[in-house]
C-alpha cells in the first residue's frame, strides 16, 4: 500500500494535521489528526510502499512495545488510514 498522492503531514499549533492538495482529496467532515507515533510512521512511509510488517517494524524500532501489541497497533492504524482514504493499495 501507498500513501495517496495530495496528502501532507503539517505541523499546526504543535497538532500533527494531514492537509491535501487537489479537490479529489478534500472533504470538510473531519480533520486527520495524528499522534506522535502515527506521525513517525507517516515520515518514514511517505513516498513508499509500505506493509503492515514494515509499520510494524517501524513501532518496534522506536518505542518499548512488545512485537504482538506491535501488529496489533500496526493492523489497526492501517485499517483506520484506509476508511479515511488516505493509502491506495
Amino acid at each position: 500500500m501507498k500513501i495517496k498522492p495530495g496528502f501532507e503531514l503539517r505541523k499546526i499549533c504543535g497538532e500533527n494535521i494531514v492537509i491535501s492538495h487537489g479537490m479529489e482529496n478534500i472533504s470538510f467532515t473531519k480533520v486527520i489528526n495524528l499522534n506522535e507515533s502515527a506521525a513517525i510512521i507517516w515520515e518514514n512511509v511517505i513516498g513508499k510502499n509500505f506493509t503492515i510488517a514494515d509499520v510494524t517494524r517501524l513501532l518496534l524500532d522506536n518505542y518499548e512495545v512488545d512485537e504482538p501489541t506491535a501488529e496489533a497497533d500496526s493492523a489497526s492504524l492501517v485499517r483506520e488510514w484506509n476508511e479515511i482514504g488516505i493509502v491506495c493499495f
